[in-house]
């Protein structure tokens, strides 16, 4: 009787409470998807709505075993998500208030950003990098997905440029004044050029591997954009996503794989 009293006293400040959790969960979800973590945080929800019932249904040893994992769980959470809750705090609080309007201008990004989006040339892109692959030029490309790189450009120049093959090769010509450092692609537009990426020197990667490779995995596994390097020394061309290396035969495979990451 108490349950259908509860649902009967039923409040515009529930509905409030479900609002805000639902919208929690769902950015919680945008965040990890396409991660591993994703299918842990699956197996959370379950062994919550578990408990859940437990309670409900007054089976009290399972319900006491079960919130007794709950309640010390946390510690094991911050440990297992470490990546993730990184990449949401240094996301929140790389919105610079001493800027004018950009805090407000990153929640009109979260309200629009499936709204009007450009899709990118990534056809133009993987040819630039097969370009300078073939002459060793060295370049480091990173394409913004969900999550706002604007807090990056800070480091670099601003720039508003149309992504297309001749000015993504003209910009990494090594007597370019520009070829030094990353550039920030979003919908279809170079937003800055000689951008300083951070660097997590914990990141344990193969010696073979350079600086540019370095700030490609630090960026992606801090965010969830994806990065494209061409090393200088070998030519090889890599592709990083969530701190990760993945693996291609071919430039048109690449292509594949790019367009599936940023649709």
């Amino acid at each position: 009787m108490d349950f259908f009293k509860e649902i009967l006293n039923f409040s515009i400040v529930d509905v409030l409470d479900i609002f805000l959790v639902a919208t929690l969960l769902y950015y919680a979800y945008k965040l990890l998807k396409g991660t591993v973590a994703i299918n842990i945080f699956t197996g959370i929800i379950l062994i919550y709505v578990l408990w859940r019932g437990t309670v409900f249904l007054e089976m009290e040893l399972l319900s006491s075993i079960i919130g007794g994992f709950m309640s010390v769980g946390i510690i094991a959470l911050i440990v297992v998500f470490q990546p993730e809750i990184r990449k949401f705090l240094l996301m929140v609080g790389s919105a610079n208030l001493s800027k004018k309007g950009s805090f407000f201008e990153r929640i009109k990004f979260f309200k629009n950003q499936n709204l009007e989006r450009d899709t990118t040339d990534i056809k133009s892109v993987i040819s630039a990098c097969s370009n300078m692959s073939a002459s060793k030029t060295g370049a480091l490309i990173v394409i913004e997905r969900s999550n706002n790189l604007t807090f990056l450009g800070d480091s670099g120049d601003e720039m508003n440029i149309t992504v297309t093959q001749p000015i993504l090769e003209s910009i990494f010509f090594k007597n370019s004044p520009l070829h030094d450092g990353a550039i920030i692609i979003s919908n279809n537009i170079i937003r800055a050029t000689r951008v300083v990426l951070p660097i997590n020197n914990e990141t344990k990667i193969a010696g073979k591997y350079g600086l540019r490779h370095r700030a490609a995995v630090s960026i992606t596994e801090k965010t969830d954009a994806v990065a494209i390097v061409v090393s200088e020394e070998s030519g090889k061309i890599s592709y990083i996503k969530n701190g990760e290396f993945i693996g291609f035969n071919s430039d048109d495979e690449l292509l594949k794989l790019v367009e599936k990451d940023i649709s």
